[in-house]
C-alpha cells in the first residue's frame, strides 16, 4: 500500500527524533562504561592493597579470607555492571542506525487511545515522556506484527490474552537514520520488505530476520509451552533463523530463570556453528553452548579410540566402488541407527545380569594380583536382583579390600627398599619432622629407625598402588570392548530379524575396534553400553536442546541423546529431502514424538522456501518425488543453467569462466563437488587459475570469495551463486544420491550452475526442459 508524502516525513521526523534520543542515551552510557573500566583495572591494580593479610591465627584467618571475598564481589559486581552497560551500548549503536523495522497501531478494547508501537531489536524507553519509543520485537505485544491482520486482534501475555483493534500495520527499512523503504500491509509481514532483504548478498553469517519473520516462523519461536517441537521444513525455508530467534525469544521471555549456558545447539559442522555464531549476540544475547554430535562423541570415547567422523563415514559411503564389502557396511549402517538394535543392545545388557560380564585382570608391576576370573564370580556370586550398578559398587569397595591385601603383602619387597632410596630429599624431612612432632625421637626409644622405615615403606606403597585405586575407582576393570565385541559374536546372539550380511557386519565391527578405530555407526551404541553399565552422565543443568540438520541424526542417537539431557525440552529442525547419511530412514524424526506425551509434542511443517529465487526452487523441487508440496517465493531470477562438456579441459575452461562472471555481481561463489575426493581435484585443476579456498571438515569459518567444498560440508549454509563441479551421470548415478543432489542444487540463492562431463545425472530426468537452460 503506498504511503502519501506527509506520511513519510512524519514517520521520518520521528526517526530523527527517536536517533536524537538514543544518541543522548548512548553519550551517556559510553561515559559510564568508561568509568566502570577505569574502575574494574584500578580495582584489579590495588587488589591485594585494600586486603588485610593475616595468617597469625585461626580467627585471622577468617577474618582474611572475609576480606578478600568483599573485594573479589566488589570487582565482580563491576565487572557484571560493564558487561550489561557494554550490551545495552552495543544494542543502542544499531538502534541508532536502525532504531525500528515495524509499526501497529492498536486499540484495546474499552480504551479510548489508539497506540502507536514501533518495533526493534530492542526496547528504548523514554523517561521524560514514560513512553516506549521502541518496543522489543519479542515483547508480547510485538506478536500482532507478525501474526495478526487488520480488525480485530488479540495477543498473549503472562497474565492472559489482551483484546482489541489493529488499524495500521508499517514496514520500515531504515539505514543510517534515512528511510530507504516503507509499506503498509494489511497482512503478515509484506512481500516488498521480503524482496528487499532476501534479495541482497550471501553474509559469512546468518542474519537475524526479526524484521521479516513470518507467520509459520512466528509460531516456533514464540512457542514456550511445548516440550518437543519438531519443525520439518523445505531448504531455505528458515528453519535455521527461526530457531535462532526461538532462542533470543526463550532467553528474553524467561530472563530471571534462563541463562544462554542453558541452552545447548547440536549442528552439523564446525563451520555451521561458525556461521550462525553471531545471531545472538546482534540481538543483545549471550551465545548459547555449541557442539557437534561428533565432538561430544570425541570427548567421551576420544582417548580410547580414534572416532570415525560422520563426513569420513560418508566418503565411503558415497565411494562404492572403490571399498570391499561395501553392501555389508551399509547394511550394518542401518542397522545399527535403528530403535531395532537399541532393542538389542537393551536385551543384551539385561541377559548380562546372569552371564557374560567381562572383566580385566587387575596387574601390578607385571604380576596379576586379582584375576578376571575371580572378579567375575564375586561378581555373580551377588544377588541376582541387585542391578549391574549397585553390584559394580560392591565389586568396587571388595577391589579397595583385596588391594589393600595386595599392597600389605608387598611391605618387605626388595623393590621397596630401592624405591626408598630414590625418595626425594624432602620427604625424609617431612617423615622425620612428623616423628619429632610426635616426639618419638628421644634419648629413651629404641624404635625411631623403624618407625621411619615403615613410614617411608607407606609413602612408596601409596605412590605406587596410587594408580590402581584410581583405575578401580573409575571401573577400568570392568572389559567394556570385550563386552561390546561380545554383542557381534554371531553364534551368540539370536538371528531373527538381524540384517542379511550378519556375519560380515560382525567381522568387520570387531576387526575395527580390534584396530582402536571406533566406526561412526558404532560410537553411540558403544557410548550406550559404556553409560548403561557404569552409569549415565547425564545433564539436568541444560534446559533447552536444539538439534539442526535433524535428519542426519539417526533413532539410536536421539534416544541417547534422550537419556543425556533427560530435564531438557527439545527443539528439532530437519528436512527429510536433505538426508544424506548412509543410515537414511524415511522419517527419522518420527520416533520423537512418542518419546513426549502428546499433548507436550508438536510438528511444524514449513513447505514455503525463501533462499532461493523462484526459477532454483521450482527446478530443484523437480528433483524430488513429492517435490511439488514445496512453495517457491516470488523472487525472480535467471533460470539455472546445464553446461554439458566432453573434456576436462573443456570442464575447467568452463568453470573459471562463469566462476569469474560470478565474481563481478556477488561475494559469495561455492564449486560443490559431491566428494572431499572430487573436491582435491576440482583445487588442483583451479588453484592455480583463479583465487579459490578448499573448504574442508577441519575448516571452522565460512568465508566470502570462491570456495570448494564438499556437498556434505555445505549444508546449512547458502551462497549468491552455486557451480556444481560435475553433475554427470557417472557422478550421481545411484537413487540413494537424490537428496544429496538436491541439496547441493538448493545451496544457491541467486543463481544456479551445473556442469556435466559427458551426460547429465539420470536423477535430473523428472525435470522440466523449460526448467533450465542447456548449454
Amino acid at each position: 500500500m503506498s504511503i502519501s508524502h506527509e506520511d513519510w516525513k512524519k514517520e521520518q521526523k520521528r526517526v530523527d527524533h527517536v536517533v536524537d534520543e538514543v544518541a543522548t542515551s548512548l553519550r551517556e552510557l559510553t561515559s559510564e562504561t568508561d568509568k566502570l573500566k577505569s574502575d574494574i583495572v584500578n580495582i584489579r591494580k590495588g587488589f591485594w592493597d585494600d586486603v588485610t593479610v593475616n595468617l597469625e591465627d585461626a580467627d585471622e584467618a577468617i577474618e582474611t579470607a572475609a576480606s578478600i571475598r568483599q573485594q573479589a564481589q566488589v570487582l565482580s559486581e563491576k565487572e557484571r555492571s560493564h558487561q550489561h552497560t557494554d550490551q545495552r551500548v552495543i544494542l543502542l549503536r544499531k538502534l541508532q542506525n536502525s532504531p525500528y523495522f515495524g509499526r501497529v497501531d492498536f486499540q484495546e478494547a474499552g480504551e479510548e487511545e489508539i497506540e502507536s508501537i514501533y518495533l526493534g531489536l530492542g526496547s528504548y524507553y523514554d523517561e521524560d515522556t514514560n513512553d516506549f519509543l521502541i518496543y522489543d520485537w519479542r515483547a508480547p505485544i510485538s506478536s500482532l506484527y507478525y501474526d495478526a491482520s487488520l480488525g480485530n486482534a488479540e495477543f498473549e501475555t503472562p497474565n492472559g490474552t489482551v483484546t482489541g483493534n489493529m488499524s495500521l500495520k508499517r514496514q520500515f527499512l531504515i539505514k543510517r537514520g534515512v528511510i530507504k523503504s516503507l509499506f503498509d500491509t494489511g497482512l503478515t509481514i509484506g512481500d516488498e520488505l521480503l524482496k528487499e532483504v532476501l534479495g541482497q548478498q550471501a553474509d559469512p553469517n546468518l542474519k537475524n530476520i526479526v524484521s521479516t519473520i513470518q507467520k509459520e516462523q512466528n509460531q516456533i519461536i514464540r512457542d514456550d509451552k511445548t516440550h518437543l517441537l519438531v519443525v520439518q521444513g523445505a531448504a531455505g525455508s528458515g528453519k535455521t533463523s527461526s530457531a535462532m530467534q526461538r532462542m533470543a525469544y526463550l532467553l528474553y521471555r524467561f530472563r530471571e530463570s534462563l541463562s544462554a549456558d542453558q541452552i545447548v545447539l547440536f549442528s552439523p559442522n564446525a563451520m555451521f556453528n561458525s556461521y550462525v555464531s553471531t545471531v545472538l549476540p546482534e540481538l543483545g544475547e549471550e551465545n548459547m553452548q555449541q557442539s557437534t554430535f561428533q565432538n561430544f562423541l570425541e570427548r567421551k570415547l576420544g582417548k580410547q579410540f580414534r572416532v570415525e567422523d560422520p563426513f569420513e563415514q560418508l566418503e565411503y559411503a558415497l565411494n562404492p566402488q572403490e571399498n570391499q564389502d561395501f553392501a555389508a557396511r551399509i547394511e550394518g549402517i542401518g542397522f545399527k541407527a535403528s530403535l531395532s538394535f537399541l532393542q538389542m543392545m537393551n536385551d543384551y545388557i539385561a541377559s548380562l545380569k546372569q552371564s557374560g560380564f567381562l572383566f580385566r585382570d587387575i596387574s601390578f608391576r607385571g604380576e596379576v594380583v586379582i584375576p578376571r576370573k575371580k572378579i567375575q564370580d564375586q561378581f555373580y556370586a551377588l544377588e541376582s536382583d541387585l542391578s549391574i550398578e549397585n553390584r559394580l559398587e560392591i565389586i568396587q569397595k571388595w577391589l579397595h579390600q583385596q588391594l589393600k591385601e595386595v599392597e600389605e603383602s608387598h611391605r618387605e619387597k626388595s623393590w621397596v627398599e630401592e624405591q626408598i632410596d630414590l625418595l626425594e630429599e624432602e620427604v625424609y624431612t617431612q617423615v622425620h619432622q612428623k616423628l619429632q612432632k610426635q616426639k618419638r625421637f628421644a634419648d629413651n626409644t629404641f624404635d625411631d629407625l623403624d618407625r621411619e622405615r615403615d613410614m617411608l615403606v607407606s609413602i612408596v606403597l601409596k605412590r605406587a598402588f596410587r594408580s590402581l585405586y584410581r583405575a578401580v575407582n573409575r571401573l577400568r576393570f570392568v572389559n567394556i570392548k570385550g563386552m561390546y565385541k561380545q554383542l557381534f559374536d554371531e553364534k551368540k546372539v539370536n538371528r531373527t530379524g538381524l540384517p542379511t550380511h550378519w556375519e560380515l557386519i560382525c567381522k568387520q565391527t570387531k576387526q575395527k575396534i580390534n584396530q582402536k578405530i571406533m566406526p561412526y555407526e558404532d560410537a553411540t551404541p558403544y557410548l550406550y553400553l559404556k553409560e548403561s553399565i557404569e552409569g549415565f552422565e547425564t545433564n539436568r543443568y541444560i534446559r533447552h536442546v536444539f538439534i539442526d540438520e535433524a535428519q542426519d541424526f539417526s533413532p539410536f542417537q536421539f534416544a541417547f541423546v534422550k537419556h543425556v539431557f533427560p530435564k531438557s525440552k527439545w527443539t528439532v529442525l530437519g528436512d527429510i529431502n536433505q538426508t544424506i547419511h548412509a543410515h537414511q530412514l524415511n522419517d527419522g524424526l518420527t520416533p520423537l514424538i512418542s518419546w513426549f506425551e502428546a499433548d507436550k509434542a508438536k510438528k511444524i511443517i514449513f513447505h514455503r522456501s525463501y533462499r532461493s529465487t523462484k526459477p532454483i526452487i521450482l527446478f530443484t523441487r523437480e528433483l524430488l518425488p513429492d517435490g511439488e508440496q514445496i512453495e517457491p517465493f516470488e523472487r525472480p531470477g535467471l533460470l539455472p543453467v546445464l553446461t554439458k562438456v566432453s573434456k576436462k579441459k573443456e570442464l575447467e575452461e568452463a568453470l573459471i569462466k562463469q566462476a569469474k562472471q560470478c565474481q563481478e555481481k556477488y561475494s559469495s561463489i561455492a564449486i560443490i563437488c559431491k566428494t572431499l575426493k572430487e573436491s582435491l581435484e576440482a583445487y588442483e585443476l583451479l588453484k592455480d587459475k583463479i583465487d579459490v579456498t578448499l573448504v574442508r571438515t577441519g575448516n571452522s569459518s565460512f568465508k566470502k570469495g570462491v570456495v570448494i567444498i564438499p556437498s556434505y560440508l555445505a549444508k546449512g549454509i547458502e551462497f549468491d551463486a552455486v557451480l556444481v563441479f560435475n553433475a554427470s551421470d557417472q557422478v550421481y548415478n545411484r537413487e540413494e544420491e537424490r537428496r544429496l543432489f538436491y541439496t547441493v542444487c538448493t545451496r544457491a540463492m541467486h543463481e544456479l550452475h551445473l556442469f556435466s562431463l559427458g551426460a547429465e545425472s539420470r536423477l535430473m530426468k523428472e525435470v522440466h526442459a523449460d526448467l533450465y537452460l542447456c548449454e
